[in-house]
């Protein structure tokens, strides 16, 4: 019985096919097949298409983001741990050879006269130079082969996380830099609001001088130079913050001719989306693909697991020469060998080893979550910013249109206050609406150009 099993042993040591770990198969995704309808939305390339260096068209903000990339700690701990990963899947590839080793020795004794057979002295020598390998594995099962892949699979999992900390490094410094702008913008508009505010709180206090503005005028103009006054010191503090994030992301100290001016400008492409886009582009997003080598991990651990149920097979062997004297060392006669095979056969561990089979079974399916999960998440982002993006441009020109109605207002309460028509209430309640509606036009268009950050983020960015 046993005899005729050695023919499948020979095959299978020496063909090395058995893997024990479980065919791997792509989790269902628990998402729609595709977004809302997206009819209104231009057909063109997606983000992942899209290098960043060609998507941020502001020339000083692509050398922000060079400088981030080159400087930041974040990213820098990311490429350690892919170099980490590396490593230690060429030491589980090592382990597939055998390790050969060459050693050289000599042994020298003395043996005293009242101790040896002949009454005199013998002072022995011996040398001996052996070529051999120690404890080799034989990968019948697939063990050491799993063992590798696993590594190679955490590996790739951490490539993809460093993408995707670089994708998000990119759009972060993006951001700060558009945040930047738009403050800058907000504290002119608060600079230019003081400035006409303290013109016509002077005016008024001279109206008042001649009798023809109340006491009441006086105190409201002087409500409205002190609220202004108050936003340029809020936003020359948010200003000085704003600074702070981008020097940190950038990790460097941040020229003065690379940061953005006084006015919120186009820092970025728009992304075109085509009509109805595959969900399934999302398993192109690194952070989805990174989950993904973690599941292949867990699965292919499972291999390794199983291959504990089944002997193990080792081989000991050297070869070499020995000799009582240097000079005979290689000399006719002197080789030496040796050859240890040796089986491993698990009898009883005490459960150990179903343990840690079903453990890492409970480690495949906390994976399959953990994935399902990553998107799902992904698919909301993207649904998130799409539906953003849907009434953008309705909204900014809505916000425009009441910006310019705004003006209009101001200008004619403005006029038939200092004709003398009106009070200064009304005039001030039209420049107060005004003034708001600058800050909102600011805000929606920091919105817009921080969508299309988002929007080229979510799907996967070009990171190269």
């Amino acid at each position: 019985m046993i005899k005729s099993h050695w023919p499948l042993l020979a095959a299978m040591v020496l063909g090395g096919c058995v893997n024990l770990a479980p065919q791997y198969e792509r989790p269902e995704a628990p998402v729609s097949g595709q977004w809302l309808p997206a009819a209104s939305l231009p057909k063109g390339q997606v983000g992942a298409d899209v290098k960043w260096q060609q998507f941020f068209t502001d020339s000083r903000l692509a050398q922000l983001q060079a400088l981030a990339l080159a400087n930041n700690r974040d990213l820098r701990l990311a490429s350690l741990n892919v170099e980490k990963a590396q490593a230690q899947y060429r030491i589980k590839r090592a382990d597939l050879f055998p390790t050969l080793d060459a050693s050289v020795s000599g042994t020298h004794s003395r043996t005293p006269g009242s101790l040896s057979n002949t009454g005199t002295a013998v002072t022995s020598h011996d040398y001996s130079a052996q070529l051999g390998l120690s404890s080799y594995e034989l990968d019948v099962f697939g063990r050491v082969r799993n063992l590798r892949d696993e590594a190679l699979e955490n590996y790739l999992a951490l490539t993809e996380t460093r993408r995707s900390t670089q994708i998000s490094l990119v759009a972060e410094v993006a951001t700060a830099w558009l945040t930047l702008a738009a403050d800058n913008e907000r504290l002119l508009l608060a600079q230019e609001t003081l400035t006409s505010q303290l013109a016509t709180y002077d005016l008024t206090q001279r109206s008042y001088a001649l009798g023809g503005s109340s006491a009441l005028s006086v105190a409201q103009a002087q409500t409205t130079v002190e609220s202004a006054r108050g936003d340029v010191a809020s936003y020359e503090s948010q200003i000085l913050q704003d600074r702070n994030a981008l020097r940190l992301l950038v990790d460097s100290d941040l020229p003065e001719a690379l940061l953005p001016g006084t006015h919120l400008e186009s820092a970025a492409v728009l992304v075109d989306i085509p009509a109805g886009l595959p969900s399934s582009l999302l398993q192109q997003r690194p952070d989805v693909l990174s989950a993904e080598h973690t599941l292949k991990s867990a699965n292919i651990d499972i291999g390794a697991a199983r291959a504990a149920f089944y002997p193990s097979i080792s081989l000991t062997a050297n070869a070499g020469s020995s000799s009582a004297a240097l000079a005979g060392l290689f000399k006719s006669g002197s080789g030496a060998w040796t050859f240890a095979p040796s089986i491993s056969v698990p009898i009883f561990d005490g459960g150990s080893n179903r343990a840690t089979l079903d453990s890492a079974k409970v480690e495949r399916d906390i994976q399959i979550q953990t994935y399902q999960q990553t998107l799902q998440t992904a698919f909301r982002e993207v649904a998130d910013a799409l539906a953003v993006r849907s009434t953008l441009d309705r909204r900014i020109a809505a916000q425009q249109a009441l910006t310019d109605a705004s003006r209009k207002s101001f200008e004619l309460s403005d006029a038939l206050y200092r004709g003398g028509s009106q009070s200064y209430l009304e005039a001030l309640d039209a420049q107060r609406s005004l003034y708001s509606a600058q800050q909102d036009l600011i805000t929606l268009r920091l919105t817009e150009q921080s969508n299309r950050i988002t929007l080229y983020k979510v799907l996967g960015g070009g990171w190269n």
